[in-house]
């Protein structure tokens, strides 16, 4: 199989976990040529480190570069558009880190784009292509508890500005907990039980400024502008209804992450954030909970694995899972939770979110 060509767009935080795996675990999908940052340093740092062939000057210079077929997005949420549109129109596939962007019509605009020039939209969260969440939905495909009928997710913490060196974000637009963490429990919803239809919600500001205790900003005072408790009600395509919360506003809680419950049976989902962790299930009649053993591939972290996936879609013409129509509809869906709240209705979504297929066992 030939490998796809691929350069990385953003070397902060997270580039460190798909360089590691995407010049190890799944080099025979993905041939990384280089990588580029708007602080050229951290570009050639990390093509030395990784042995990576090419070095770009920048962004620009990498989108002019013909070797490069599929340009994966590390940036910050806010630059998320301008970097995909920019690769769109430099003819290139682009894989996103979440969200897809910030404002639903940019993403519109960027599958359109995408369409129209012939290539892919991908994107994070990839963590349900992970061994735990994929182990649960080939349990619910085998009908081991019946029908869905309700799934729960919970997100409970108290926010970021205790241990991230710069939290601010995270309270202004593009952040709070649902735009932060409520991709990876949505993608994990809509993939293990279907599509939605529609939502409804309530949200709140609770503490209108928050203060840095974690170096190197300890002391800072950051005001909140977007909400950071969020309850939203999930109307499926299939009939089903879900509960979710995420809050930045909890100190403590003894939630579980994610629970699907069927006709005849529930089942306990690991944390939507990690690819592997315990699967347990409890059948009508069961006294206690099961625990089941992991029938998948990839329960380490993985981050990458949605990129070799797409290559290997590419490759073999069929769809990728972890695609721009998904993330678009997590997109919409968080949108819609917070203009459900802010009109007192109910949102009905526009985007037709697809299931994607089980992952097969050998990948």
């Amino acid at each position: 199989m030939s490998r796809l060509r691929a350069g990385i767009i953003g070397v902060g935080n997270i580039s460190g976990i798909y360089l590691k795996n995407l010049t190890s675990v799944f080099a025979d999908r993905v041939e990384l040529l280089g990588c580029a940052d708007v602080i050229p340093d951290r570009a050639t740092d990390a093509a030395r480190e990784y042995q990576l062939p090419k070095t770009y000057a920048g962004p620009e210079e990498m989108l002019a570069d013909d070797d490069i077929e599929l340009v994966i997005n590390l940036t910050i949420p806010n630059a998320h558009y301008s970097v995909c549109k920019a690769a769109i129109e430099a003819g290139k596939h682009v894989y996103v880190e979440k969200p897809l962007c910030i404002e639903l019509d940019e993403a519109n605009e960027l599958l359109k784009a995408a369409a129209a020039k012939g290539v892919r939209v991908g994107g994070a969260p990839d963590t349900f292509l992970g061994a735990g969440i994929q182990t649960c939905r080939k349990l619910i495909e085998e009908g081991e508890i019946g029908t869905p009928v309700a799934a729960t997710a919970f997100l409970a913490g108290h926010g970021h500005e205790s241990w991230h060196p710069a939290p601010e974000f995270y309270y202004k637009k593009g952040g709070g907990p649902m735009f932060d963490m409520g991709p990876y429990y949505l993608t994990a919803l809509v993939n293990l039980v279907g599509p939605v239809a529609s939502v409804s919600g309530s949200t709140r500001i609770t503490f209108p400024e928050r203060t840095i205790t974690s170096e190197p900003l300890a002391g800072t005072v950051i005001t909140v502008d977007v909400p950071t408790h969020i309850a939203g009600t999930i109307n499926f395509a299939n009939g089903a209804i879900g509960t979710i919360i995420t809050s930045f506003d909890i100190w403590a809680a003894n939630l579980p992450r994610i629970e699907i419950y069927g006709s005849t049976g529930s089942i306990s989902v690991p944390d939507p954030n990690t690819f592997g962790g315990p699967v347990r299930i409890r059948r009508s009649g069961d006294d206690e909970w099961t625990e089941v053993p992991l029938a998948f591939g990839h329960d380490e972290n993985s981050r990458g694995l949605g990129v070799a996936e797409l290559a290997d879609a590419i490759a073999t013409g069929r769809d990728h899972r972890a695609s721009g129509t998904l993330t678009n509809h997590v997109l919409e869906i968080m949108h819609g939770f917070h203009l459900a709240s802010d009109t007192g209705t109910r949102y009905a979504l526009s985007s037709r979110g697809t299931q994607p297929a089980l992952m097969p066992a050998e990948f």
